[in-house]
């Protein structure tokens, strides 16, 4: 991608954005320290980074699940409650299967071969989404431009929302705090029918482009579409009627979009969260990639050994970002070496202590972010010895 030579207000927004794709600083000491202890902790414990036995456990246990759960809720028939529960379940089970089977395949951090990586990173295409956008919109653009408004497309809802202090303020942003979290449900239905078919078409996403699928990537796309609406629509029409299968359908996603956007928004949308922007002389990041990925993100939950498990490991959000190519299984045991090599470079590792301490940052950031008071201080040019902050005044 090319390199950004400016910075620029988006003319009649209001918003400070990168023109184009920023750069970030060379690798300094921390950079080389974190790596290196990493690769310690792995070659002192023997365990592997990926091909983990737990990884293939687990893959099955959650595999299991959706498979009886999707089955005992199309083919059996009994009590309302007993399907409402049982679409609960199903539910969760495709949160599950995104969570860690396809995060981790999509990531290559699965497995050393790189046909097992595809396989599971195609089980997004099985639960409604396509895996060669998702590779695309999260591997290489939210990874890379965390947080940097104009970059990052998951912080830019449009006029729906306002997550970063660098986006315009329309009046109605001030109830954000509590209108967004009804619009959260309705993302996964937003991908099942417009947003990856409108990716493809325009050819990029958000104000990056993108190579259109071709090949088998083309016909995995599509397969992957037309297996996922026989399963979800199709299959359930004939043998149930067709209001009771579309308020399923609707139920099912709406509690997976809410689940998927919670999650990526305690991990970003936090008051803990920085949202930096590229020096405006140079286009330059002030930071180290390393370092931009902990500036920009924030664990929670860390102790929360049941709600690690249902997330992949996503609650490790600073181990995940720095470390993607590491199987979540690890998280855990990395998230003190990270902390600890933070601890001494001066960095500032953050960390909500519960899911509900997270929940509370992000609907305070809501309300910030909605405010006519915050919204007056305009975002101003980086200067060169200044790195934005979430929490700056």
């Amino acid at each position: 991608m090319k390199q950004i030579d400016k910075v620029t207000l988006a003319e009649g927004q209001g918003s400070l954005v990168a023109a184009r794709s920023p750069k970030f600083g060379t690798n300094g000491e921390f950079d080389h320290a974190i790596r290196q202890r990493i690769d310690q902790y792995f070659e002192d414990t023997g365990l592997k980074r990926r091909d983990c036995p737990r990884m293939y456990l687990k893959t099955a246990l959650i595999l299991g699940w959706f498979v009886a759960s999707y089955t005992l809720l199309v083919f059996s028939t009994g009590p309302w409650w007993l399907a409402i529960v049982l679409a609960m379940s199903l539910a969760l089970s495709v949160t599950g299967v995104g969570f860690c089977i396809q995060h981790d395949g999509g990531h290559h951090g699965y497995s050393n071969h790189r046909w097992v990586n595809r396989i599971m990173a195609m089980t997004l295409d099985l639960i409604g989404g396509s895996s060669y956008i998702w590779a695309r919109k999260h591997n290489s653009i939210h990874h890379t431009y965390s947080n940097i408004t104009g970059q990052d497309d998951d912080i830019d809802m449009g006029v729906l929302g306002r997550l970063s202090p660098h986006q315009k303020r329309l009046k109605f942003h001030r109830l954000q705090h509590f209108y967004i979290w009804f619009l959260y449900g309705f993302l996964p239905v937003k991908w099942h029918v417009f947003d990856d078919f409108r990716n493809v078409v325009e050819g990029r996403i958000g104000e990056h482009r993108i190579a259109r699928p071709k090949g088998w990537d083309l016909v995995t796309l599509i397969g992957g579409k037309v297996v996922f609406f026989s399963l979800a629509l199709v299959i359930p029409l004939l043998l149930h009627p067709v209001w009771v299968v579309l308020v399923f359908y609707f139920a099912i996603t709406y509690v997976q979009g809410v689940i998927l956007s919670v999650v990526f928004q305690l991990a970003h949308c936090v008051e803990e969260a920085t949202f930096p922007m590229p020096r405006i002389d140079t286009g330059r990041m002030e930071s180290t990639f390393a370092a931009h990925q902990i500036e920009t993100t924030v664990d929670f939950a860390r102790g929360n050994r049941v709600l690690s498990w249902l997330l992949g490991g996503l609650n490790f959000q600073i181990e995940h970002h720095l470390f993607p190519q590491v199987c979540h299984v690890h998280y855990a045991a990395l998230a003190p070496i990270v902390e600890k090599t933070c601890a001494e470079f001066g960095l500032r590792y953050m960390a909500n202590e519960t899911f509900r301490a997270g929940l509370a940052s992000h609907f305070r950031w809501l309300r910030r972010m909605g405010s006519e008071v915050e919204a007056r201080i305009e975002p101003q040019p980086i200067p060169l010895t200044h790195v934005a902050r979430a929490s700056s005044p």
